[in-house]
């Protein structure tokens, strides 16, 4: 049962951790959290070679600690394809997030709930899986009640998860249909 709870919340964490990724018009580090930079012939993470942070609702400011990495940085940028444009003063670099249209929003919104239905499918599979662990421990000689039991025990914990998923998607909808 610990099992099967660990892997529901996991899912979970999983689809927060997509969902803050996804640019809601607002400037977040987030948004660089799966950008890479040739650092040294490494591929490393951007807050590895830089600080990164968040002066104003609309831009991020990355301050390379060697001078020598703003070009590494914008080109990793740029290649990721965050759909954001980096602009340098040879010190710093700023990528301003646009103002993001309706129809973007909307596009967003259903890249959203795309991944929801991921993390809902991910729900299920852990669930049945776990069920058809009690039908066959059932089989092998649990009481047919003890296993129909844990069935309805792993129905609730599925519920329970089904419905904080819900809860995460409709803040992530506010937010992003919040002009």
């Amino acid at each position: 049962m610990e099992g099967c709870t660990g892997k529901m919340q996991r899912g979970l964490d999983f689809l927060e951790e997509t969902l803050g990724n996804l640019r809601a018009g607002k400037a977040s580090v987030n948004v660089l959290a799966g950008v890479m930079v040739d650092y040294y012939g490494q591929s490393t993470g951007i807050d590895k070679v830089a600080s990164v942070t968040v002066p104003d609702a609309r831009t991020i400011l990355i301050k390379p600690w060697e001078k020598n990495m703003i070009a590494p940085i914008e080109k990793a940028i740029v290649n990721s394809n965050i759909g954001l444009t980096p602009s340098n003063n040879g010190e710093e670099i700023r990528l301003t997030i646009p103002v993001l249209t309706e129809e973007r929003r909307k596009a967003i919104v259903k890249q959203v709930k795309e991944e929801a239905e991921k993390a809902r499918v991910s729900l299920r599979n852990t669930r049945r899986d776990a069920v058809e662990l009690f039908k066959k421990s059932q089989k092998d000689g649990m009481p047919e009640d003890e296993a129909k039991n844990g069935e309805s025990e792993i129905q609730k914990v599925y519920d329970k998860f089904s419905a904080k998923i819900d809860v995460v998607v409709a803040a992530k909808e506010k937010e992003l249909m919040t002009v």
